[in-house]
């Protein structure tokens, strides 16, 4: 059972318990939903190993060292404040018994069995850099804000070792910064990071501007599929115009700590690869024996999971069809808070034996940022391009920061970042006593 606190002690047997496992957008919306209006007799337990809730789409800009780590992230207590209805549980969930309908996950007071009247599985997927040679070894992911922050730190390690060194070639591949994946996340990435390199040059005399340079590897021919075609085009442009180089219609095959090989033969020579693409399930899907696809977990169209009473399973976790359009739920924010709200009405009927409702949401548009100050949006039918469309992107992420408060330290940061230069800060996280 949970440790017993004098709240859990009093509540454990007067309540049942709709636990939510993962703390992503997905999962704080639906528990926000449900703490709006629990149920009489039940209990809210958010289920998460990191104790902060990430909002992943900001992380191209801790790269490019537009905002700080710390204004990605908001406290998950903060998100559904404790009550004694509802409780987080920072630990990691081992294993899911479906018989028994028990949790168990190891916190930091040990292995801890959580029984469950209602499941919702909202733990997302991880960061996959095996799917080819070498890239497990020498591709830096971009899922979390650690590895936001270790690419910064590389980024910021080359071009300062550029200045000690004295061959060309080995100059250039300090220099060249390879980015796989022309979706959002490896457009955003690109366009911070071309922006950070040309803000950080003058602190570094002794290297050229035209020694450090950023390459984005695309299978397809185009950029952000998801969006109309003149914002595809005003983000190539935009990246076009600020040196970023494109290799479209072909693929990396192999990479070394030097080089980075490509289907069409090419060879880059680069010492930095940034994997944007490439996810891998959680290993607690497949623990399930639920049907899955592409290592989803299939669900009903009322995000139920087939087969399992009481399971639910919601984000970038579940293979969920929107009724609106008949198609696939893509892996975004916008769909997963859609997809949590969503489900914390169709948990409160299906506890109160109404029907419950297929998932049915037309998007309202797609945003990206391709720089500093700069962005694309497309927002019911209209194409939007430049400062408003990044001004909008701030906004849509500052609304969704729990309590005034912090959307307002936030906003006045985020101001006053807009008008000086990028920090070069390299972050050592070293405790006294173990230095080098």
């Amino acid at each position: 059972m949970i440790p017993p606190t004098a709240t859990d002690a009093e509540t454990a047997d007067r309540f049942r318990n709709i636990v939510v496992i993962g703390g992503g957008f997905a999962g704080c919306a639906v528990a926000r939903g449900l703490q709006r209006r629990l149920p009489n007799g039940y209990r809210l337990l958010l289920v998460s190993e990191e104790s902060y809730t990430t909002f992943n789409p900001l992380l191209a800009e801790v790269v490019g060292a537009s905002i700080f780590p710390e204004q990605v992230v908001a406290p998950l207590r903060q998100v559904v404040p404790p009550s004694d209805t509802a409780h987080f549980v920072m630990g990691r969930v081992d294993r899911i018994d479906l018989a028994a309908k028990t949790i168990v996950c190891e916190t930091l007071a040990g292995l801890t069995t959580i029984p469950f009247d209602q499941l919702v599985l909202a733990f997302g997927n991880r960061a996959r850099t095996d799917f080819l040679p070498g890239f497990a070894e020498n591709a830096l992911p971009i899922k979390t804000v650690g590895d936001a922050i270790e690419i910064r730190n590389v980024v910021l390690r080359r071009v300062a070792r550029i200045e000690l060194e004295t061959d060309p070639a080995v100059r250039a591949g300090l220099g060249h910064f390879v980015i796989i994946g022309g979706g959002f996340s490896g457009v955003e990435v690109a366009g911070e990071l071309i922006d950070f390199l040309r803000a950080i040059g003058k602190y570094y005399p002794r290297v050229r501007p035209q020694e450090l340079t950023v390459t984005l590897v695309h299978d397809k021919d185009q950029l952000l599929p998801e969006l109309p075609p003149p914002l595809r085009e005003a983000a190539r442009r935009s990246l076009e115009r600020r040196g970023v180089q494109f290799r479209f219609g072909t693929r990396a095959t192999e990479a070394t700590a030097e080089r980075l090989v490509l289907a069409s033969g090419d060879i880059l020579a680069a010492q930095t690869l940034i994997a944007s693409a490439g996810n891998r399930p959680n290993r607690l899907a497949e623990s399930l024996g639920a049907p899955l696809e592409r290592g989803r977990i299939i669900v009903a169209p009322d995000f139920s999971v087939v087969g399992a009473a009481g399971v639910w399973a919601i984000g970038d976790c579940a293979h969920a069809i929107n009724a609106w359009d008949g198609g696939a739920c893509p892996p975004t924010a916008q769909f997963a808070v859609r997809q949590g709200e969503h489900l914390s009405n169709n948990l409160w009927n299906a506890i109160a034996a109404l029907p419950t409702e297929p998932f049915r949401y037309r998007p309202r548009g797609q945003l990206a940022t391709v720089g500093r100050l700069n962005g694309v949006a497309a927002l019911f039918g209209m194409c939007i391009t430049g400062l408003p469309a990044w001004l909008l992107w701030r906004a849509v992420y500052l609304s969704r920061m729990p309590t005034s408060g912090r959307k307002l330290r936030l906003w006045a940061e985020w101001t006053w970042a807009m008008l000086f230069s990028a920090d070069i800060t390299h972050f050592r996280f070293t405790r006294s006593g173990r230095e080098a």
